[in-house]
């Protein structure tokens, strides 16, 4: 291990891999990433695989379809699979609301160049041989470039890619602290100390504890995920190898994909759990928690309606692992405020649609000092240091509950209300005052009516 770089990436999942591919893509070769265990060893192995564009922010879907886009590139370069299935993607919608929603998102998809295309009941019957019982869908959106990979092997296609650059990987090195210099940072491992200009806080389940080292907060928290993996399902094997396109059932808080000759299915279920809300062990991360059925009762009830072909099908396996959310679903991305050459790539929930894109804003921004898409919904600046647990671990679980849920600009939702106040907070709520929250700070939207 070599004792100075340029950039340290601390984290080797599929986002610490993607920074430093596009490290090395842009021109930077002088980097290397630290990882505690084995590529992947966090979230990313178990991980669905999933990958899509939609995305209720323009630039993210943008950068979503640059992410998927990317993966036939890594495999040309690197002559390494990443398990690409191209199979396209079905969004549901079971009320006129999420119907008008979806036509917005293919609109807002023509503008940044994404192909997607609104389907009636008809065609979402002929796409999935009928396998969906189309029970009060109105109609759905669908993407041609949805589909789903391989984890282990698209993380190590970046890596090899990044390495082809001239980066080196570390593995099997824990880091111990990180202590700023006057001209950067210094990392301190178990295996020896190493400086650098730039530190990349890539470390996914472990980031807060990283960000510890160097007293950051950062405003993120695991959540515990299921899905699960059927036995052969004949429908899918008369299909004769054409494989089933992936469907997303917001009403059911499901999303469904083929999975060898049965099924994947995952669910964003409401009595959902935070993982390890007090630090997440550095023992753990080749792991996977114990089933429970009981969260996900209601959603496999529904989904098994939606897809009757699952009532015939016995569950081959159930994987429950945890994952990263940001209190807005959004990447935690950029420098972090006060601190010199610190950069987060923290919380990006869905590594394999986000990861490539995520990878290149911040690359970006190191190298070119902005990001050719507004970063503003993913900047890690956009949560200040008022943000605490008390604020994080509610909004989390109210954004992973309403995940699939219809939503609508200017959006008020309810969850660590009121956090912070003015002086001023209970003579304007006497006087019938409609609050709104900015930067985590109550603020009057307007004084309603007696009687409102």
């Amino acid at each position: 291990m070599k004792t100075h770089s340029r950039v340290v990436v601390i984290g080797g999942g599929v986002v610490g891999c993607s920074v430093l591919y596009h490290l090395t893509k842009l021109g930077w070769s002088d980097v290397m990433l630290i990882e505690r265990a084995e590529l992947t060893a966090g979230s990313t192995w178990h991980a669905a695989g999933g990958f899509h564009t939609l995305n209720g922010d323009t630039n993210m879907a943008a950068l979503q379809g640059y992410t998927i886009r990317l993966y036939k590139e890594l495999e040309a370069i690197t002559g390494m699979s990443c398990g690409l299935h191209h199979v396209g993607g079905i969004t549901l919608a079971d009320n006129p609301a999420r119907f008008e929603q979806l036509k917005a998102e293919r609109a807002k998809h023509r503008y940044m160049g994404l192909d997607t295309e609104i389907l009636g009941p008809d065609e979402i019957a002929k796409l999935t041989d009928g396998m969906v019982n189309l029970e009060g869908i109105i109609g759905a959106l669908y993407d041609p470039l949805d589909g789903h990979l391989d984890p282990y092997g698209t993380t190590h296609a970046y890596a090899k890619a990044a390495k082809m650059g001239g980066a080196e990987i570390v593995l099997h090195t824990k880091v111990i602290a990180t202590n700023p210099t006057k001209d950067g940072w210094e990392v301190v491992t178990d295996k020896g100390t190493v400086t650098c200009e730039h530190l990349v806080n890539a470390g996914g389940l472990w980031a807060r504890e990283v960000g510890a080292m160097a007293g950051v907060y950062l405003p993120l928290l695991p959540m515990a995920h299921q899905y699960l993996v059927t036995d052969d399902i004949p429908e899918i094997v008369a299909r004769g190898g054409r494989e089933f396109p992936h469907v997303m059932d917001p009403g059911g808080e499901s999303y469904l994909r083929q999975e060898g000759r049965g099924f994947c299915i995952g669910f964003y279920e409401k009595p959902c759990e935070g993982w390890s809300i007090d630090g997440t062990p550095w023992t753990w991360g080749q792991e996977l928690l114990p089933d429970q059925y009981d969260k996900i009762a209601d959603s496999i009830e529904f989904s098994y309606r939606r897809f009757p072909a699952l009532q015939r099908a016995g569950v081959k396996r159930v994987i429950h692992g945890p994952f990263t959310f940001a209190p807005d679903g959004n990447p935690l991305i950029g420098p972090v405020q006060g601190l010199r050459n610190y950069w987060s790539a923290c919380a990006v929930m869905a590594g394999f649609s986000q990861g490539g894109g995520m990878g290149l804003a911040l690359a970006q921004w190191m190298i070119e000092g902005e990001v050719e898409r507004d970063p503003r919904g993913f900047d890690v600046s956009r949560f200040g240091t008022w943000t605490s647990p008390g604020y994080t671990v509610p909004k989390v679980i109210e954004n992973y509950q309403m995940r699939f849920s219809v939503s609508y600009p200017n959006e008020e939702r309810p969850a660590a209300r009121p956090f912070r106040t003015t002086p001023m907070y209970e003579v304007f709520d006497g006087m019938n005052a409609v609050w709104g929250q900015q930067y985590g700070l109550e603020v009057v939207n307007y004084h309603a009516l007696p009687g409102e």
